[in-house]
Formats: C-alpha cells, structure tokens, sequence
C-alpha cells in the first residue's frame, strides 16, 4: 500500500497529461484534433477514470489506518528561507480527491452527450481536464504557496471555462467579471499569506497555527494584527466560495455550458474556499474574532442567496443562488467550529448539486429541440411544466435533488444540514436561526423550481410567454424592437447567435444515455451517502474532525449523544422543509394561492428578491461608473500635468535651438569674437569685484 502513497503525485498529473496531449494536438494538427473529437474525449474520460481510481484507493487506506503521508523537496532557499514544494495525504486529501475525481468523470461523461454537436468539443475535454489537475494539485498541497499557485490555476482554468462561448457578449463579460471578482479575493489572501510568513515564519499550516497562537499569546503580535491576517486569507475563500460581498460573480459564471456549472460552480471550485478554510483552520481557531466573521458571513450568504433564489426564472442561475447559499451553510459550520459538519455538507451538496446543475442541462437539451439555440427561451421556467412525461429519467433524479437539498431524511442534505443547524444552535442560537429558516426557503425554491420545470402543462408552444420573455431579455440589454417582436425580431443589438434555428421539434425528449447515466449514478449518493454521518453511528466524524482534535475526543463525544435533542432539532429543521414545501404545492401544483397575488402585496421585498437586493445595481454604480470617473480624471491630470511638463520641456528645447541656430554661422572669426566678448566680460566682472 505504500507505494500508492508514493506515487500519488500522479494523480493531478494524468489529467495534466490528457489536457497537454489534446491541447498539442488543437495547436498543432487542429483540424484531425477536431476530427478525432471521440478519441479524445476518450482519452480525457480514462486519464481522470485512472485518477479516480487511485484516489479511491488512497481513501480506502486512510480509513483503515494508514498514516498521512507527506514527500516535499526543496524548491528555493535564501539563507536561512526554504521553500518546498510536494504533495501530502491525510484523511481530508484523501476525501477531496474523491470528490474531485467522481464528480469529474461523471461530468466529463455527460459532456459527450451534452456538447455533441459543439464545434468547440475537443478543447472544451482540453479545458475540462486542465481544470481537473489544477484542483487536484490544490488539494494535495501541503503548505500555502503551493495551495496559492494552484489557486490562481483553478481561476484561470474557470475563466477559460465561463468564456467558452466566447462570441456571446454575456459569456464574455461574465468570464471577466469572474475573473475581477476573485483578484479582490486573491489579492487579500496573498496578504494574509505574506504577513503570516512574517510573523510566523512558515507557510505549514500547523506550524503558522502553533507560532501565532503562542505569538498572541505573549503579546508579541498584536490580536488586531491576528484578526486583520485571518480575515485578509478568509478574503480568499469569500470570492472562491462566493461569500457575500464577493458573491455576485457566481450567478453570471452560468453563461457556460452546463457540464461547468456542475463541475466547477457546484461541486469543486467553490468548495476550494471551504477546504482552504478547513486547512488554515489551526490558524483561524487562534482567532475568536476571526471565527465570528466567518460565522456570520456564512449565515447571511446562506439567508441571502435563498431569498434571491425564490424568485429566479432562469433555472441556471435559481440553482447558482442556491449554491451560494448552501456554500454560506459550510462557512457558517466552519465559524462555528463544526467541522466535521461544515466538511460533510461539502460532500453531500457536491453530490446532489451536481446531479441538479447536470439535471437542469438535459433539461435544457430537452427544450432547445422545441425552442431552439437560445438561453433565454430554453431556460426559463415560465416555458418549461409537464417535462416529467417527456423526461422520466431527468424528472426521477432531479426529484431526488430537491429532497436532498431540502433536509428530508432519510436524504442525504439532511443528515449533513441538521448536523450544521445543530452546531450552530450552540454556538449562538441567532445562527441557528438564520440557517432555520434558510432551510423552509430552500425547500420552497426547490420545490417550485420543480413543480415549473416537470409538472403541469408543458408551455413551450406558447408564443405569448416567448414574446414577454424575449421582450424582458431585450429590455434588460436596452434593445430597440420591432412592432411585432418575435425570435430574432431585433433592429440593433442580438440576443443569442444560434436565436433563430434548433427547432424540430413540438415537445421536448429525454436526453440521450450519457447524459442520463451520470445522472442515474450520482442518484445514488444523493440519496444515500448522509448515512454514513448519522449522530447514531457517524463515521464520517471519526474519519474527518479538526486538527485540534484526535480520535478519542471524538469518540467521548459522540458518546453524550442525546436523542432527545437531535428529535427535536431535527424536527424542527423538517418541520420548516414542510412548511416550504407545501407553500410550493399551493403555489405551483394546487394552484390553490396567486404567487402574483403575494407579490403585489409585499412588492417592496418581492422586487428586492427579484432584483437580487440591488447589489448588481450598486456595484455597477459605485465600482464600475466610479472607476470610470476616476480613469478620467487621472486622464485629465495625464493630458494636462504630464503631458505639459513633456511638452513644456519640448517647447523649450525647440525655442532654445531655434534660437541657437542663429548663433552658428561656421565663421571662425565670429566664433573667436564671441570668445573675445566672454573673456572681456569676465575681466570687467572680476576687476570690478
């Protein structure tokens, strides 16, 4: 077993491998690249098979026992600096690499069928196993520059990712805005990783633990100083994660292809935020202060993206608030100091939400047969009802999604949620009931995204909803319409390139197999993988706790488990899933309550729900036009003080040579006067003095 430890360093290396290979052969031979597309994709899909097929085997001897193992060689020294690169499994690299790597292939699977008639295919495989080894090299990093080189990786391989469709403006500027966000994040974090190095002298993370604590503890750094690192590498994780105020990048990134919004805005990327909290987690548990931020801005993310949730259409960018908002459970959990909790969460939700976003794909593969190559139609759940019929398959398994995600047991969110909901209720009971009553709007969101997509009637035909939606679409981008607007019907401007042809169809059809398969598979998990993680018998607990804990401690307290307690925290977390459940019945099945009656009612917070509480709005306003009014300005102070010291000393070396000019003449007598006229001078000045 100990040469698998040993050669572990191949895991993100095979990927690497698949995504060198294919990318030679786009640069090189692009046309027979292209043309081979099934080999690659083959290639691609083995490479990361073999890389999940090792780290399951890493797993399996972590759990029974193995050591954690670390290899390291020096990278740089500078007296007495030395820095080392490696890699490093414990219990929690071993867990995420499994992640990684299922969720991976089953999505690199379901591409296949999703992207089959994409020219961009093979570079798409490209960009998919890039990402794939990026991730995998963040995690087995065992100190944080590493951890930091793979970052920057990671966010590279999701620009390229989000911008795929690099033609569509919206692709293109959501990249960006992705790609500006996370700097703010970055930028803090490398900060904080700077000025830990400072005062602790280490990138290890239980070594800048160790040192800060007793540094703190003895005065020699300040605890402001503390919190003000803590916080700035906790910036980091706030962009990553999508962590409010950092949030807002996550719901444009859905203007990728879906495989990406499973893979990288679902499952793992945005849990890189999680994990990078986990592994300085001996570093933030020195830092109470530090503790309650990332507390309480896990709580009021997982409160803020829940609520803007509630009223998306767009059933994409629905599942991307609902991220955001489950992302905001596991920093809440790892605030608290749940965490186990916190971790267990990440991989039940990377599970289920992968199987949505995945799900929400065929969905939309379904729809473009009756609507055509355009996001907006295809999309929007005000066009979608009655999909069960037509896609039994997508409708079973998107079904079990919304179980999961709403904590209804024996599901698997339920068990990981609950365990969160618990922690936090004795760290501080407001906690517990921002998460409350998140989980009663989660389960009304899920549900009525359900109810819009896959029961009722099916409204695709109906060319009055396809009028008003593409009317708000092009509302929304200022567009100039044409009396009688229909698809395609623009004067200026464009809404999606391929707008006006994909039909061939009157109802949707259920995906083909490799896009349902993945599907059928990460079933599975969804609903069963939570049990291993029940306060009965919670092995995930005993395989995954703290670093300030060991073994023993975990067993004693599992031992004061109190079923009183779990029955009636967890009949209350159900209890409010009910309550959201049967809102969404009457609302979107029973037809028994107007949701547009509600929200005329209360249209002050239903608009603020609508317009996802105006932070799009403000950041424009502030970041964006602010901006632009200081680049002006600094414009102006650059045309007019820089510019007219160069083209004041211009002028003045133009006027001086003019004027010099008249002086050479060639005339060895002038010259030798002008000699005459200085020395004569200078007589007079000096005799006179």
């Amino acid at each position: 077993m100990e040469v698998i430890y040993q050669y572990a360093w191949i895991i993100p290396v095979l990927p690497l491998l698949g995504a060198m290979l294919v990318g030679l052969g786009l640069i090189s031979i692009n046309q027979v690249t292209n043309r081979l597309r099934q080999l690659n994709a083959v290639v691609i899909i083995s490479l990361m098979g073999a890389a999940m097929g090792l780290s399951l085997a890493l797993l399996w001897s972590q759990y029974q026992g193995h050591e954690p193992y670390l290899r390291t060689l020096e990278w740089a020294a500078a007296g007495n600096f030395h820095l080392t690169m490696g890699y490093t499994i414990d219990h929690l690299t071993a867990l995420m690499l499994v992640i990684v790597t299922t969720v991976a292939f089953l999505v690199m699977i379901y591409t296949d069928g999703y992207m089959a008639h994409d020219p961009g295919y093979v570079r798409f495989y490209a960009y998919l196993s890039l990402f794939g080894s990026s991730m995998l090299g963040l995690i087995v990093s065992p100190n944080l520059v590493q951890i930091y080189i793979f970052w920057e990786l990671v966010g590279m391989c999701s620009y390229l990712l989000v911008g795929f469709w690099y033609d569509r403006k919206a692709a293109a500027d959501a990249c960006q805005k992705a790609f500006v966000t996370n700097r703010v994040g970055d930028f803090g974090l490398l900060l904080g990783i700077l000025g830990l190095f400072w005062a602790t002298g280490s990138f290890d993370f239980m070594v800048m633990g160790e040192r800060l604590g007793q540094l703190v503890e003895t005065g020699s750094v300040s605890n402001f100083l503390a919190i003000v690192l803590a916080i700035l590498v906790f910036l980091g994780p706030v962009a990553k994660s999508a962590q409010f105020p950092l949030h807002v990048w996550l719901p444009d990134a859905m203007e990728g292809p879906t495989p990406i919004s499973a893979l990288i805005h679902a499952a793992t990327m945005v849990a890189a935020g999680v994990f990078l909290i986990a592994r300085m987690y001996p570093v933030f548990e020195h830092v109470p202060a530090a503790m309650n931020v990332i507390a309480f801005t896990g709580a009021f993310t997982a409160f803020l993206g829940a609520t803007i949730a509630m009223t998306q259409n767009d059933i994409k960018k629905g599942l991307a608030y609902s991220t955001i908002s489950q992302l905001g459970y596991m920093v809440m959990a790892m605030g608290v100091g749940a965490y186990s909790a916190g971790l267990f969460h990440l991989m039940t939700h990377a599970y289920f939400k992968a199987m949505l976003f995945l799900g929400s794909g065929s969905v939309i593969h379904g729809m473009e047969g009756v609507v055509g190559h355009d996001a907006v139609l295809a999309q929007d759940m005000r066009l979608m009802g009655g999909l069960r019929k037509y896609m039994p398959a997508t409708g079973f398994t998107f079904l079990i999604g919304c179980l999961a995600i709403s904590g209804i047991p024996p599901f698997a969110g339920f068990w990981s949620k609950d365990e969160i909901l618990g922690a936090a209720f004795a760290a501080n009971p407001l906690l517990w009931f921002i998460g409350w009553l998140t989980a009663g709007i989660t389960a009304f969101y899920m549900f009525r995204m359900y109810f819009s997509t896959f029961e009722g009637k099916f409204r695709g035909n109906e060319e009055k909803i396809k009028t008003q939606l593409k009317n708000e679409a092009a509302a929304k981008l200022g567009l100039e319409l044409q009396p009688n607007f229909g698809p395609g019907a623009m004067k200026k401007g464009e809404l999606d390139s391929h707008d006006s042809h994909g039909h061939h169809s009157t109802s949707p059809h259920e995906s083909p197999w490799t896009m349902t398969l993945p599907l059928l598979v990460l079933a599975i998990p969804s609903m069963l993988i939570g049990l291993i993680g029940t306060p009965y018998a919670n092995y995930f607990e005993q395989f995954i706790f703290s670093p300030n804990e060991n073994l023993a401690e975990v067993m004693e307290k599992a031992a004061e488990f109190d079923p009183h307690e779990f029955y009636v925290m967890a009949g209350s977390s159900i209890a409010i899933s009910v309550v959201g459940i049967t809102l969404a019945v009457l609302m979107y099945l029973a037809r028994k309550i107007d949701p547009a009656a509600i929200a005329s009612k209360i249209k002050p917070l239903y608009e603020l729900s609508l317009n996802k509480w105006y932070f799009d709005d403000i950041y424009h306003r502030v970041f964006v036009l602010g901006l632009r009014r200081v680049a002006r300005q600094v414009m102006e102070v650059d045309f007019r003080v820089v510019d007219g010291a160069v083209n004041l000393t211009g002028f003045f070396t133009l006027v001086s040579g003019e004027g010099l000019k008249y002086l050479e003449s060639g005339r060895v007598q002038f010259y030798a006067l002008i000699v005459f006229g200085a020395v004569l001078g200078l007589v007079i000045v000096f005799g006179v003095t």
